[in-house]
C-alpha cells in the first residue's frame, strides 16, 4: 500500500495521479484520489484497478483543487473488495475530510470494540476508518489535539494522511514502521511513502518524515509536532528488501545501494560454487549484481519479466500467485544451458514462486541450481501490513534449512544473517526484523494470544 498527498499545487489530481503511477508497485489491486474545491467541498474518484485503469482524463478534470490525497493499495483476503478501496471520505458537522493510509493496526480489534460501545457502526475492514471514529469522538476540541489522541491509542506501523478543505495532516507511525517523506514543488508541498514518487512530478526531496510525528500542511506552510515522546526507528526491513524501488531513498539510506551491499555480504556468508549469477526481476537483481561483483562471477541475465505483469507476491490470493509467476518470467536457454546457477532472490515466503522458477532454470538447462536469499529466513507472521498473518502461510516457520531446499527442489540454499539485514544499511543500528526473528517492536495483543 502507498499514499501520496499534495498541497498548494494548481491541477492536483493530475500531479497525484502521476505520483501514484510512480509508487504502482506498492500495491496493484486498486487506486483512489480525494481533492477539496475552493468551496470547500470534496471530490473522490476510486476504483478496483491499476492507475492507468481507474483513472481518465474525464475523471481527472472531475477532481478539481489545489489540494489532495491519493493512494494505491494490495489487499489481502479479508480487506479487498470496493468498501475499503482508500482514500476513504467522511462527512462531519465541522467539515469534510479524507483518510488515506498504509500499514495495519495491531490493536483495531480492541479499537472497534471500543468505538462500537460508544454507537460507531463501520462500513470498511479499514484502519483508516477506525481513524476516522477516534478523531469525531471529541469535537470540542482543535482537530490536532484530536489527532494526537488517535494516534496515541493506536499500535502498530502506519502511515496517515489525513486531508481536509484546509489542511493535509501526515502521520508516521511512533516506531518509524512504515516510511514517509516530505517534498516541495513550486510554493507546495507533497507527501509521498516513497521519494521515487518525487522524480518524476519534478519536486525537490526536503527530508523523511520521522517517526511519532504529524507534519502540518496548509497555507501557511508546514508545521511539525511530535504526538509522542517515545521514538523509534524501525524501519521494516522488508522495504529496502523487497517493497521499495531501488531509486528510492528511506531514512538516508538508497534502496538500491543497500541491496547490492546485501548480496556482497551474502557471497561472503553463503559463498556458491557456481558458473553465473543471476537474479530473479525485477527487487533482486540490485543484490544479484553485489553478489557478482564480490564473487567475481559473471552476471548475467538468465531469467526475463514479462514487463506487463504484476507482482505476485502482492496479489489477494495464493491461486492468483501462482498462475502470475507462469506469466511473470521465462528462462534465457541460451544463458543458462549447461550452467551451475547461482540463483539470487529477496526473500522466501510460501516457497511456491522459488519452486517454478527453479523448474523453469532445470527446464532451460541448468545443471544446479544454488539459491541464495538475501534475507534471513522468514519464519514469523507480519501483523504491521505485509500479508502474512499466519505461520502456516510461511515455508521456514516450519521447516529447516535443509528442508526448505528440498522443497523448493534446490541444490542448495543459503541466507544472509540478520546482523548483516541491519549493516547493509550504513549508519543505521536498527530495523524491524520480526519476520525474520520473532522479535516484534510493538505489543501484538490479540494476536499473541492466537499464537500461543
Amino acid at each position: 500500500m502507498s499514499v501520496f498527498g499534495i498541497f498548494g499545487v494548481e491541477n492536483a489530481s493530475r500531479i497525484i495521479y502521476y505520483g501514484l503511477h510512480a509508487l504502482q508497485h506498492r500495491g496493484q489491486e486498486a487506486a483512489g484520489i480525494v481533492t477539496f474545491r475552493e468551496d470547500g467541498t470534496a471530490t473522490r474518484v476510486r476504483s478496483l484497478g491499476l492507475v492507468s485503469e481507474v483513472f481518465n482524463a474525464s475523471n481527472i478534470r472531475s477532481l478539481e483543487g489545489d489540494r489532495g490525497i491519493g493512494s494505491v493499495r494490495y489487499a489481502n483476503i479479508k480487506k479487498g473488495g470496493s468498501g475499503n478501496i482508500a482514500p476513504l471520505l467522511f462527512s462531519h458537522k465541522t467539515g469534510d475530510f479524507s483518510i488515506a493510509g498504509d500499514g495495519s493496526l495491531v490493536n483495531s480489534e480492541q479499537l472497534i470494540d471500543f468505538l462500537e460501545n460508544k454507537g460507531c457502526l463501520f462500513q470498511s475492514g479499514s484502519d483508516s476508518e477506525i481513524l476516522a471514529y477516534l478523531i469525531r469522538k471529541d469535537t470540542n476540541r482543535p482537530r490536532i489535539f484530536r489527532i494526537i489522541d488517535a494516534l496515541n491509542m493506536m499500535e502498530g506501523g502506519f502511515a496517515f494522511l489525513i486531508l481536509t478543505k484546509n489542511r493535509i495532516y501526515a502521520c508516521r507511525d511512533k516506531y518509524g514502521i512504515k516510511p514517509m517523506v516530505l517534498g516541495k514543488l513550486g510554493n507546495g508541498y507533497v507527501v509521498a511513502s516513497e521519494s521515487c514518487a518525487f522524480d518524476l512530478i519534478g519536486a525537490s526531496f526536503i527530508r523523511d518524515i520521522e517517526p511519532g510525528e504529524i507534519v502540518t500542511i496548509d497555507g501557511d506552510g508546514i508545521r511539525s509536532r511530535k504526538y509522542s515522546r517515545f521514538q523509534k526507528h524501525k524501519l521494516c526491513a522488508m522495504e529496502y528488501i523487497y517493497y521499495a524501488r531501488p531509486d528510492s531513498d528511506m531514512d538516508g539510506c538508497n534502496v538500491h545501494a543497500y541491496r547490492k551491499e546485501s548480496g556482497r555480504r551474502l557471497w561472503r556468508e553463503c559463498p556458491a560454487d557456481a558458473d553465473i549469477v543471476v537474479g530473479v526481476p525485477d527487487s533482486s537483481l540490485s543484490a544479484a549484481m553485489g553478489y557478482a561483483e564480490e564473487s567475481g562471477l559473471p552476471y548475467e541475465m538468465g531469467l526475463i519479466k514479462n514487463k506487463y505483469i504484476g507482482r505476485t507476491f502482492i496479489q489477494p490470493s495464493q491461486d492468483m500467485r501462482e498462475r502470475g509467476v507462469k506469466l511473470k518470467l521465462s528462462a534465457v536457454r541460451s544463458i543458462v544451458n549447461g550452467k551451475r546457477v547461482a540463483l539470487i532472490d529477496d526473500s522466501i515466503v510460501r516457497g511456491t514462486t522459488s519452486l517454478k522458477i527453479i523448474k523453469l532454470l532445470r527446464e532451460a538447462g541448468a545443471t544446479e541450481v544454488h539459491v541464495r536469499i538475501a534475507s534471513p529466513m522468514m519464519k514469523y507472521p507480519c501483523y504491521y501490513g505485509v500479508d502474512t498473518t499466519t505461520s502456516e502461510e510461511l515455508l521456514c516457520s516450519s521447516c529447516t534449512l535443509e528442508e526448505a531446499c528440498r522443497v523448493i527442489g534446490a541444490d542448495s540454499l543459503g541466507y544472509l544473517s540478520p546482523e548483516s539485514t541491519v549493516a547493509s544499511c550504513p549508519g543505521r543500528c536498527e530495523l524491524c526484523l520480526a519476520c525474520f526473528t520473532g522479535e516484534y517492536p510493538t505489543s501484538l495483543y490479540r494476536h499473541a494470544e492466537s499464537e500461543e
